[in-house]
């Protein structure tokens, strides 16, 4: 019981201090002025790969859709 009377103040107080300025560390990280193309090209990373753009609801995967049946 001793260890939990000495951990509770230190978890109500310089803890949530901890915790609090590493939340602030974090989100001052990440508006840093370098970091702006970083977070661009992480944004662009799933296009990087696209041949041609997207279409609309025809082609195979239309077809397949309607093919299937409900499993009963």
């Amino acid at each position: 019981m001793e260890t939990y009377t000495w951990l509770r103040p230190f978890a109500d107080s310089w803890h949530l201090l901890f915790m609090f300025l590493f939340f602030i560390g974090v989100f001052i990280f990440i508006l840093r002025p370098g970091s702006n193309k970083v977070h661009k090209d992480s944004a662009n990373m799933i296009f990087r790969n696209d041949d041609k753009p997207g279409g609309g609801n025809t082609g195979p995967s239309k077809a397949r859709h309607e093919d299937q049946k409900e499993a009963r």
